[in-house]
Formats: structure tokens, sequence, C-alpha cells
């Protein structure tokens, strides 16, 4: 295997890695016992590669069970315990992006993240999804009750009693030492509802039409709403208007992970006719969480590779700091910062490393004088639900303990990072009563506005 591996494996490796689409709608794909022959073919590769051994908890999984077993080899591991493996993938990309030299289009065809995912699939119409993790990844529903008039502060107050706490560890499976979001009494769609429709755009450039629709987010929206707040202050400045869909739902990615397809199928049925008629009519897209934009970016036209308003969305969505720096590679960006930012501890998310845009959340805050970056490329631990969950959440914060040590190490002004619930998760680490602070929040903060 090695000598063979290692000629197709330069041939592969010279080569950009390529997505295939995800044949979700065919029956073979839910076929459980192809599914364990197409298991145990990557993970025997895996096994003889484990250059993943330090991203998540999935690969440490895998090669115990492949060590613990009689023949030390993946023949040794029970068919069963393969979905031990699958429990802990969270769909990061990272091995897929960054480390996998077996990908598309290496003749062993090793796409990790998707066969996590077809697992996950199967687990789902079968209906061996928890109902913990069906209500955790109902973000709109609970959402909209937890932040409903009165109810929020009510909700928070309770989240923060410990026997409560404790109950629901027993009963729901959420780790009494997890951080939960809090929930704002005024959702940003409701701050935001008297807010007229964008006109005129700004000036628009090849890249850029100059003004943007913003995806709010069901985590923007709900739970730290000052992410578009700060956002469309920052972008207004620069004169590009923003307005909002007149509806939206979650982008799916919740759903994503825990395979349930068809509500994923549901949720682009809400949002992405919306989206791809603003676009016609010239707006742009941005969302302020970098898992919603990699959902529109890659996993729906995966998932939906036939159906043109998909790629149309596709195609107008942007990463809010990407087009920001194509703004300023045309000189369209202002500069005119009023405050320094001192020193600034960086956390990369995952679902934005694997977009292949580069550091664009750095190389704008570089642009505020008299302020340095540490960058850290490191995954915080977080992975949506996974950090809250009982059996995964003490493996959550040893995934970002490296994160939590460059942080203290580096005893910055301030931290960041583009995700939200990993800045989050970074500050519950640290445990000092410091505080995360948006990326937009910073740059608000030079700008001074």
């Amino acid at each position: 295997m090695s000598d063979g591996g290692n000629s197709v494996q330069r041939e592969g490796s010279l080569k950009a890695p390529e997505r295939r689409p995800i044949a979700w709608r065919d029956a073979e794909f839910y076929d459980e016992n192809a599914l364990m022959s197409e298991l145990e073919r990557v993970f025997d590769i895996c096994h003889g590669c484990r250059r993943c051994f330090s991203l998540c908890n999935a690969f440490p999984t895998l090669f115990d069970l492949v060590d613990e077993s009689e023949t030390m080899e993946v023949d040794g591991v029970e068919k069963t315990d393969y979905w031990k493996v699958v429990d802990h993938c969270y769909l990061c990309d990272m091995c897929f992006m960054t480390k996998c030299p077996y990908v598309p289009p290496h003749s062993w065809d090793v796409d990790f993240p998707h066969l996590m995912l077809r697992a996950k699939a199967i687990k789902a119409r079968k209906g061996r999804t928890p109902v913990r993790d069906k209500l955790l990844s109902s973000t709109d529903f609970v959402g909209g009750l937890a932040a409903s008039p009165g109810v929020a502060p009510l909700v928070n107050a309770v989240n923060r009693q410990s026997g409560v706490r404790v109950a629901l560890e027993k009963t729901l499976g959420v780790h009494r030492n997890a951080r939960v979001p809090e929930y704002q009494s005024r959702p940003l769609r409701k701050r935001l509802s008297s807010r007229p429709a964008a006109g005129s755009a700004g000036e628009a450039t090849d890249a850029t039409k100059g003004r943007v629709v913003l995806f709010a987010t069901c985590y923007g929206n709900y739970n730290e709403p000052w992410l578009g707040e700060d956002l469309i202050a920052v972008f207004e400045h620069n004169g590009i208007p923003v307005t909002l869909a007149e509806r939206e739902r979650c982008c799916g990615m919740p759903k994503l992970e825990l395979g349930d397809l068809e509500a994923v199928a549901r949720a682009k049925d809400v949002n992405v006719p919306v989206l791809a008629r603003l676009v016609d009519e010239g707006y742009d897209l941005v969302a302020p969480i970098p898992s919603c934009v990699l959902m529109f970016k890659q996993e729906l036209p995966l998932l939906f590779p036939e159906d043109e308003a998909v790629a149309k969305v596709r195609d107008a969505m942007f990463d809010p700091f990407e087009y920001l720096m194509l703004r300023h590679k045309v000189n369209k960006l202002k500069t005119d910062f009023k405050h320094a930012l001192g020193h600034v501890a960086y956390q990369v998310a995952c679902h934005q490393r694997v977009q292949n845009i580069g550091l664009k959340t750095r190389d704008v805050l570089a642009l505020v004088p008299e302020t340095k970056i540490t960058v850290i490329e490191r995954c915080s631990g977080h992975d949506g639900t996974y950090a809250v969950k009982t059996e995964f959440h003490p493996i959550s914060m040893k995934i970002g303990r490296p994160v939590v040590s460059r942080v203290k190490s580096a005893a910055p002004d301030h931290y960041t990072s583009d995700c939200a619930m990993a800045g989050r998760h970074i500050e519950h680490g640290l445990n000092d009563g410091t505080r995360a602070v948006p990326p937009f929040s910073l740059l608000r903060k030079a700008y001074g506005i």
C-alpha cells in the first residue's frame, strides 16, 4: 500500500482539491451496508496516514479503536464502533481542505467530512437522532420562544442557576458547565424593523455592487444582535448601503451537522428564492457568521447542484471582511481610523479558513494604525452544538485548550474570532472575566462611529 500510495499521492497532491455534488436524493446514499464498506475503506486510509490526529476528536477516536483492537488494523474494529467516530465529526471541513493528501482528484477519492455527513443522514433517516440534538439545532424555534419580550431575561436567569443546569444535564444532556448563549429581548430583525430599504448603491467595483443584503443569521438575530448592528455601521461608514431580506430562516448548518437533509432543503426553499431575487435587484450578500456564509457558498451548491437560484446566491455571497478587502484593493475603503486597537489575538474560525479566501479579517484590522494582530489558526472546540452536549463538552474544552493558551501567552488588549460562539468558548476557557470582542465591534471602535 505504501509504495503505490506514495506515487499516487504525489500525482494527486499537485492538483487543487475538488468537491463533488452530494447524491443525497439517491436511494443508494442511504444503504447502510454500502456505507459501512466505504467507512472501512476510508478509515483504513486514515489509519495508514494519521496526519489529521490533531484536528478534532474523530481521528483520535478512530486511531484508538484501531490500536486497541486485536489485529491493530481497521478490520479488527467492530462496525458498530464506527458510529463513535461519526459522532465526533462536526463537519468543520478542515481535514479535507488543509490536511488530507487523498482528496479528489486523487484516485483514492477521500472526502471524510461528506462521508460523515452520509452516515449522519442515514442515522437521521432511521430515527436515531436524539431529541436533544433535534431541539438544539432548531434555532429559529428555540430563539423565537426565548427571545420573546419578557421571556429572554427569565431564560437567561434560569440558565445561570446551577440547580437548573444539573437538571438540564440529567434530562436533556446539556452539560452543566457548558456556556449556553444568552437571548436578547429585542432581536436584530426587530431592532431594524423600521429601517428603510437601501436606496441607491454605493460606488460599484468590478467585484462588488456597492450595496448589500445582510443575512442576519439566527445567532446574530436572537443572541448577539450587535454583530449585525456593528457590521451595518462599518459598511455604511464606507458608503455601502445595507438592508435586510424581508424574511429569512436559519441557513441550515445546524441541521446539516445532524444529517437532517430534508430540513436543510426546507430552509433552502425559504431563503434562496428571497436572496436570489435580491441578487437580481442588484445586491451583494453578506452574513456575520462564517458557517452561514459557507452554507450558501459551498454546502447548498453541493446538495443542489442543478438549482440555478442556489448558484446565483453562491456567486453573490461574501464573507464581510472579504468584501471590505475587495473594496480596499480599489481604494474604496475608508482608512480614517481614530483609535488604535493595540494588540489583538485573532482566532481564525474553521468555517472561514475552508472558504479559501485568506485571512481577510486580519488584513482589514491590520490597516488600523498601531495595531498588532496575533493569528491563531487552531479550532476553538465549540463547533456548533458539540460543546454544550454532556458527552462532548470536556473534549471540546480540551480541543480549545491550545487556543486559550495562545491567548494567555499573547496577553492582548483584545481577543476575537469571526465565529462569535468560538469567542464565547475561548472566554469560557480563560475564565478570567475578560470578554471576546467581535471583529466588527473592534473595527467600529477603530473608526470611532
